[in-house]
């Protein structure tokens, strides 16, 4: 079976596909032939939302999650919701307002990067709040300054955009891997980054917004020490 044709990842902002039904795995899970839905990895929560049947019904989506082999996206159903059969045709529609969130967050914690220059050892996007878990020695963090500095990035509204890169080209450049304990997924021959020109550049498979401005204002809300090393930096929307 065919892999799944992943429209997010060139195309953030289609909230919807025509799409048509390849599979039911054995756990349920819907597979179908293109999609919108974003599956869980890299600390972003997989898309919700549902698949529009031509007669007007909906199959609720929970969650779209990675699956074994070629099963890249699978299209977890709600309780309750009875999987349709190979071959039918739907519309494959996500929870915008949720994903919209994701997005402005995930953009939002690549420009904490660029603010704390050591290796991240773990995080979580939400729909309100986020966090990154940084790797920083010796270093001190300050809460106000990095508020300052995130919401100085958003103002100054620099373009977002993915674009690739070889295998060999990451190589060349591991400083662009700001993750400590996981690796790009490889076996494609190519690697995904995310560029916000003169801001951050490093691979990221997740969902963005096209320009920092759409972040809107953000408020670094805590930061937590997890281990000798290890500081955690919250970050929420809002002032």
């Amino acid at each position: 079976m065919p892999a799944t044709d992943e429209l997010f990842r060139e195309d953030a902002y289609l909230k919807a596909c025509a799409a048509t039904v390849t599979g039911v795995n054995a756990l349920g899970g819907i597979l179908l032939d293109r999609t919108v839905f974003y599956p869980t990895g890299g600390g972003q929560p997989g898309d919700s939302g549902s698949l529009r049947l031509a007669d007007g019904s909906e199959i609720r989506i929970a969650t779209a999650v990675k699956g074994d082999g070629d099963e890249n996206v699978v299209h977890v159903p709600a309780e309750g919701q009875a999987a349709p059969v190979a071959g039918t045709k739907v519309t494959a529609a996500i929870n915008w307002d949720r994903r919209y969130s994701h997005m402005r967050m995930h953009t939002g914690l690549h420009l904490l990067c660029a603010l704390v220059p050591h290796g991240v050892t773990g995080g979580r996007i939400g729909a309100d709040k986020s966090s990154l878990d940084f790797d920083i020695g010796d270093a001190t963090l300050d809460k106000d300054a990095l508020t300052e500095g995130l919401n100085r990035l958003v103002r100054e509204d620099h373009p977002v955009s993915p674009r690739w890169i070889g295998e060999a080209e990451l190589d060349a450049q591991p400083e662009l891997v700001r993750t400590m304990s996981v690796q790009p997924p490889r076996g494609s021959g190519r690697v995904r980054l995310l560029d916000i020109p003169s801001v951050d550049l490093q691979p990221c498979g997740g969902t963005h917004v096209a320009r920092t401005g759409e972040i809107g204002a953000l408020s670094v809300t805590k930061i937590e020490n997890k281990g000798k090393r290890n500081r955690r930096v919250n970050i929420a929307f809002g002032g």
